[in-house]
Formats: C-alpha cells, structure tokens, sequence
C-alpha cells in the first residue's frame, strides 16, 4: 500500500530572513568572519531561497517525511507509531521575526536527530495538532488487534507444588533472614 499524503507543511518566506540573521549573528560573533556579515546578508538571500525551495514536510498514512537542504540533502522518514511528540519551540530571533520551530522527537531518541527539526511551518501548532491526531489513530488501529487473551489461571497442580527452583530460592531467603537476625 503507498502512502497518501493526508497534509503538506507550508512554509513562512520570514524564514530567509531568519537563516540571513542567524548567519549575521553567527559571523559577527566569531569577530574574524565580521567583514563577511555584509556579504553573507545580501548574496545569502539566493542560497537560503534555493534551501526553501527544497524544504518540505509531508504527513501520510503511516509518516511524517521531512526532506531538506540545497548541497547536502536530508531525506527522513519517522513513521507515526515511533513519534512521541513534536516539540515546537522558538528562540529569540525567530521571536522577533514571528516563526516557530519544530522538532520530531522518538521514542529512544539519542542526542543526534539531525535532520528531524524544522523552522518556519506555517501555522506550527495546526500542523502539530494534526501529525499527533494521525499518530494516535495509527498506533490506536495497531494496539486493538493485537491485544493478548489475558492469561488462564494456574492450575491447581501449578500451585500446590512449588517448582525446585523456587523452593531453593525461598531456602536461601530464609538462611540470609535467619543470619541477618543473628546480628
């Protein structure tokens, strides 16, 4: 079955104007790249264009597919059933500009997600809102077939005869309880 596209990100065109700051700030910061920061503001504004070009978040049936970048490009795929929630967050040049961030994050997420964030979406909450709605229809639809018969009660030789095992296990909790009382 292939995946039918439930919902495309839009994104804000403030976001050029968010990688042109970051990338001033970034320049000035560093005192040697100074001089570049007025370049970087005025011949950046055709890279970031191409980077917003190639940007795209789609949610489908069974994904959420994150495809970036203008040189190196990033294609993920994180299938709904493994997103635990979508962090929006905003920092303050995005704050001063309007826009908001946000991030995939999975269950046994390590530190490195790169590729799994992105700035700029269009109403983020809406988009947010309707990704976790999807998640939890999936992983509804795949928890209800799969729950287990809840187990048979022991029978009654099951109880009666306790196995070696336990028997040798309830002998040596009874010598350590017998010494620790000793003390």
């Amino acid at each position: 079955m292939r995946d039918r596209v439930l919902l495309e990100a839009e994104f804000d065109p403030r976001v050029m104007d968010y990688w042109l700051l970051s990338g001033v700030v970034v320049l000035v910061v560093t005192i040697v790249g100074a001089p570049l920061a007025a370049i970087w503001y005025f011949a950046g504004r055709a890279i970031c264009q191409k980077w917003l070009d190639r940007m795209s978040v789609r949610l489908t049936t069974r994904s959420l597919k994150i495809d970036k970048g203008w040189l190196n490009r990033i294609e993920k795929t994180v299938p709904l059933d493994k997103i635990t929630d979508l962090a929006i967050y905003q920092g303050p040049i995005m704050r001063l500009l309007g826009i908001w961030g946000i991030r995939v994050e999975t269950a046994g997420q390590g530190t490195s997600m790169g590729g799994a964030a992105v700035v700029g979406v269009k109403d983020c909450r809406g988009f947010r809102d309707r990704v976790l709605e999807e998640r939890d229809r999936v992983v509804g639809e795949a928890a209800a077939p799969a729950q287990p018969a809840p187990p048979a009660p022991p029978a009654a030789a099951e109880v009666a005869a306790p196995s070696p095992l336990l028997s040798e296990i309830r002998d040596t909790l009874l010598r350590i309880e017998a010494k620790i009382e000793q003390r």
